[in-house]
């Protein structure tokens, strides 16, 4: 049984407020990207990596990516499409191993641990579906569009979903299909599991497993990296 992990990269970066998409921003030196599918390249569970990109940057994320910081596993550079679910589904379209396993991770969440992929792989062998996630905090309003609060909403049971998310590649497939056939797009790719009635797991993810989406995110990053490289001796 192979598992094959989809990591999609397409992102535009408009929140970054310049004109580098922020998979390809320098995190500690290295593009982020590299920092997570490095942490996917190191996984033992993990066999074989689809890299999704924008189409024009195909041949310079081969060269500059996947062959300078010898990523091994990237089997696979395949074009984005218009939503992160296109790219998604086209990279899911070439995961041949009938049986296997699909794991998929946002590009700009760099700092996942291999502790989160091998408990995500462990969890889809048992359940067929998995997501992490970290419980909610904070209290929550829900409010209306002129801005007043309506109510506080309990907390209890609420969580932050993050990814990996892991499926078995049946449920995937037929999720995806759904999903085309009724022109449904979710926000994340246990939603579309989820409207098939067919449960997902939650499990513990990370609370520094964030996705890097401002320049206050690469400012933390950068913060994270140097304290672990002080840990580590590095």
């Amino acid at each position: 049984m192979k598992t094959v992990a989809i990591i999609p990269a397409g992102g535009a970066g408009r929140r970054m407020g310049n004109g580098t998409p922020k998979q390809y921003l320098p995190l500690a030196g290295i593009p982020i990207i590299v920092h997570t599918l490095q942490a996917f390249q190191r996984s033992p569970v993990v066999d074989e990596i689809f890299l999704v990109v924008p189409e024009g940057d195909i041949p310079e994320v081969r060269q500059e990516i996947v062959d300078r910081y010898s990523l091994a596993k990237v089997s696979l550079v395949l074009p984005g499409g218009k939503e992160r679910q296109d790219s998604v589904r086209n990279a899911l379209q070439q995961v041949s191993d009938e049986h296997g396993i699909v794991i998929v991770h946002d590009g700009v969440r760099p700092f996942v641990s291999g502790d989160i992929i091998n408990r995500a792989v462990e969890a889809v062998r048992e359940f067929g579906a998995v997501t992490v996630g970290v419980p909610v905090k904070d209290t929550v309003k829900e409010v209306t569009a002129e801005g007043w609060v309506k109510r506080t909403v309990i907390r209890e049971g609420l969580w932050l979903t993050q990814t990996p998310q892991a499926f078995r590649r049946p449920i995937l497939i037929a999720a995806y299909q759904k999903a085309g056939a009724d022109r449904f797009y979710g926000t994340d790719d246990a939603s579309l599991v989820e409207r098939m009635g067919i449960a997902v797991r939650m499990i513990p993810g990370d609370c520094n497993n964030i996705k890097v989406t401002t320049p206050e995110d690469l400012l933390w990053g950068d913060l994270v990296i140097r304290r672990s490289s002080n840990e580590t001796g590095g």
